[in-house]
């Protein structure tokens, strides 16, 4: 159904354009062209008349086939001025329908049928700094994003950056294929005040949870009393941007340079980061200093903490019993594959 429906639309750029028409056009060229060849140039089978008059018309002029009578000549005038107008138009034509198409994505005007993607919903001068973090993970550096925005055009230029203009509905996000991402990131609106911002951010998480309740939803507030409505909307995360930078102002003034060290973990681009990664079955049912000790010699990775079916524990106790389905966060130089 997906493919009959692109081809509709193609064909209906095509005629919109005249494109059939131009066709035609060219094609009683080629074929009167070839029929008055043939008719001057007597030794000339009708197969050869047809290559002259493509050849001819296309301006390649191979010279494998010349016309050596008057009346010939004549007909090659005609098949070249005719040709190169309606050749010319008919270039024109395709590059304009790859010129719409372009366009229209750019604008934002375009669906998108991508799966398994990230969306970003909402933009400000974080966005960028979000696309290429995600960009330098090995996990997620060849996954399409969709962005959702009020802005005049794509924000970023990357071609597995696809653009849908317009606010958080339920139109918008059918067009952005919400339905098959396996994450959505809901950023705050710095042109509103901080108030504004986070009750714009609650209200698209709940339509989006609401419309999409099974996607992963992490939400950007600037205000951590508006966290339990943020709950209350079925956000999965949430990161309270002036509390994070609170706390860390304040770790930075009781232990100095420890930031340094949290931003180390924090970005993709350089130093190590925090994954988390399943546990490897032959370490199921094992303590977690057990569990520490193997990942750090086998694989020169340092486990800090496990996440249950329902919580995330840093730095458990020694003797806490890792399950099967258990994930592990970790500290590593790379996404480490332990399986």
């Amino acid at each position: 159904m997906r493919l009959f429906y692109i081809l509709k639309r193609i064909i209906a750029m095509l005629r919109r354009e005249n494109f059939f028409k131009v066709m035609l056009i060219t094609f009683i060229v080629i074929l009167s062209g070839s029929t008055g060849f043939v008719f001057f140039e007597k030794d000339t089978t009708f197969a050869d008349a047809l290559w002259w008059a493509v050849v001819t018309l296309t301006t390649v002029g191979y010279g494998d086939i010349s016309p050596e009578s008057t009346g010939g000549r004549l007909v090659g005038i005609g098949v070249m001025i005719m040709g190169i107008g309606f050749l010319g138009v008919l270039t024109a034509s395709i590059a304009t329908i790859f010129m719409e198409e372009r366009l229209l994505e750019n604008k934002g005007m375009k669906s998108t049928q991508v799966k398994n993607h990230f969306i970003i919903c909402g933009w400000n001068f974080r966005g960028e700094e979000i696309v290429e973090e995600l960009r330098r993970d090995p996990k997620s550096a060849d996954v399409p994003i969709v962005i959702i925005a009020d802005l005049p055009e794509k924000p970023m230029d990357d071609p597995l950056l696809h653009f849908i203009r317009g606010e958080v509905r339920s139109d918008i996000l059918e067009k952005a294929n919400l339905n098959s991402a396996q994450s959505v990131i809901v950023l705050s609106d710095d042109n509103l005040d901080a108030y504004a911002r986070d009750a714009k951010a609650v209200l698209n998480t709940l339509t989006i949870k609401n419309i999409y309740p099974g996607v992963y939803a992490c939400v950007e507030l600037m205000d951590a009393e508006n966290v339990e409505q943020c709950k209350m909307a079925k956000a999965d995360e949430i990161v309270v941007l002036g509390e994070i930078s609170t706390n860390l102002l304040v770790q930075a003034a009781l232990d100095h340079g420890i930031t340094r060290m949290i931003s180390e973990l924090l970005t993709n681009r350089y130093g190590k980061e925090i994954y988390k990664i399943k546990l490897p079955p032959r370490l199921a049912n094992r303590s977690f200093f057990d569990v520490m000790c193997e990942l750090k010699k086998e694989y020169d990775i340092l486990c800090v903490g496990v996440e249950d079916s329902k919580n995330v524990i840093s730095n458990p106790d020694s003797n806490y019993q890792v399950a099967k389905d258990d994930r592990l966060i970790v500290i590593a130089s790379e996404r480490p594959d332990v399986t």
